[in-house]
């Protein structure tokens, strides 16, 4: 009998799985400042989040072949965490990971953000001052993670990324618009289940405290996509895939 987090992999598939969680919580995080490209130490009593989530993959028996992180400090630390209990020695990291760069906003309020900068989580196409647009964001951190479709095929791995990352994740994969789900809540016990034919999201799932898209309703999980048909795409499954 299967464990209920052992989903069989077709390795002759170009299939992927892979399960996404948000990095442990900062001191800037809590006190509602912008943070982008800068670092701060965790809150007291960050490992609680860690420890949740850790305690649902291990309840579903789910393991992974790599980890990869952020090149910021909470993701790289978050999974260093999990991959020492998982025995893997090596975490890669990656600026493509990054969340976005909010340049010169960097520890500034969110309120006064949202009162001064209009184009505030609601333009995914503003640059920010000395910094980049959430599209850019969203373009660079997609394209790792379609990467890691090829390079990973019949494999699972864990990546550790951040809100913004994790928002532009589930609207590219899941075709949602990405201009109205800019504020959707991630919070740092979030863990996202993504499973891939090639590089289509065929199969989403959130495996511990609900995103914003959950819970505003937006998507129902585990939510199913179907591929299409021959004629409209070369992601034609093989039988036994995923």
């Amino acid at each position: 009998m299967l464990s209920p987090g052992h989903i069989p992999i077709d390795r002759s598939c170009k299939s992927m799985r892979a399960i996404v969680v948000r990095h442990y919580k900062t001191l800037i995080n809590a006190s509602g400042l912008i943070m982008g490209w800068g670092d701060a130490p965790p809150v007291k009593g960050w490992e609680a989040d860690l420890i949740y989530v850790n305690s649902i993959l291990d309840e579903r028996n789910i393991k992974f072949s790599a980890v990869y992180t952020s090149f910021l400090e909470r993701a790289r630390q978050t999974g260093m965490f999990y991959a020492r209990k998982r025995g893997i020695r090596l975490v890669h990291d990656t600026i493509a990971l990054n969340e976005i760069n909010y340049g010169t906003l960097y520890r500034k309020s969110k309120t006064w953000v949202e009162k001064n900068i209009p184009e505030h989580k609601k333009d995914p196409d503003f640059v920010y001052p000395d910094g980049e647009s959430f599209r850019q964001m969203q373009s660079r951190s997609v394209e790792f993670f379609e990467s890691l479709t090829h390079k990973r095929q019949g494999q699972t791995i864990l990546i550790v990324v951040h809100a913004g990352v994790i928002r532009g994740f589930i609207s590219h994969f899941l075709g949602l618009p990405y201009t109205e789900n800019l504020k959707r809540k991630i919070t740092h016990r979030y863990i996202g289940d993504f499973q891939f034919k090639d590089e289509r999201c065929v199969r989403y799932d959130e495996l511990g405290t609900p995103s914003g898209f959950v819970r505003d309703g937006v998507i129902e999980v585990p939510l199913e996509r179907p591929e299409p048909p021959a004629s409209q795409s070369h992601l034609t499954a093989s039988p036994g895939c995923i």
